[in-house]
């Protein structure tokens, strides 16, 4: 009979993941992630065939988190509002998981089916109120619209980019309010 396994795939990519949050993906190494685990480097490969490999099982986990996020924002609302839930509830993750946030948006991150299902997944609960709001044909462009404004707000946020005074917060909620209304009288 084989010894029970002294780990799971679960309990490493949440190490992994945790060092990220903590110093960023270049401090995640498979010897660093085996030691948070408890085991031996070699025994992670295994089951992740590389450090690539491992840090996009995080990138997944990552944006399962963002998707449920996104999907508790706005729920039971009319679709300007859910959608204004939403963009305030990416900011908000965004900002307190700012190393896994660079993570999910890293030019240099392995691209597999599984990430890109992710990815579909967390945008699918922002194009239920875009559709709503814009219908069906235009929700997808619409999210291309409201998603680089949203990502460039925050990476500049993050960033410290912000250095002209004003308020950070009333200028998110008017960009918000301003790429909402613009999709929406765009396409009525």
């Amino acid at each position: 009979m084989p010894a029970p396994p002294k780990t799971s795939d679960e309990r490493i990519v949440t190490a992994a993941r945790r060092l990220v949050e903590r110093r960023g993906a270049a401090a995640v190494s498979m010897a660093a992630v085996a030691e948070a685990v408890g085991v031996r480097a070699p025994s992670l490969y295994g089951r992740f065939a590389s450090r690539a490999r491992l840090l996009a099982a995080v990138e997944l986990a990552i944006w399962r988190d963002l998707g449920l996020a996104l999907s508790r924002a706005g729920r039971t609302m009319g679709p300007v509002r859910a959608l204004t839930a939403q963009a305030r509830a990416y900011r908000k993750f965004a900002k307190a998981h700012p190393r896994a946030y660079a993570l999910i948006h890293a030019a240099g991150a392995e691209r597999t089916a599984a990430g890109v299902e992710a990815r579909m997944a967390a945008a699918a609960h922002a194009l239920r109120p875009l559709t709503a709001l814009v219908g069906e044909a235009h929700a997808l462009p619409a999210a291309r619209v409201l998603t680089p404004f949203l990502h460039g707000f925050v990476s500049m946020e993050l960033a410290g980019a912000f250095r002209l005074g004003g308020g950070i917060d009333a200028a998110f909620e008017n960009g918000v309010a301003t790429i909402i209304a613009g999709i929406r009288a765009h396409h009525s």
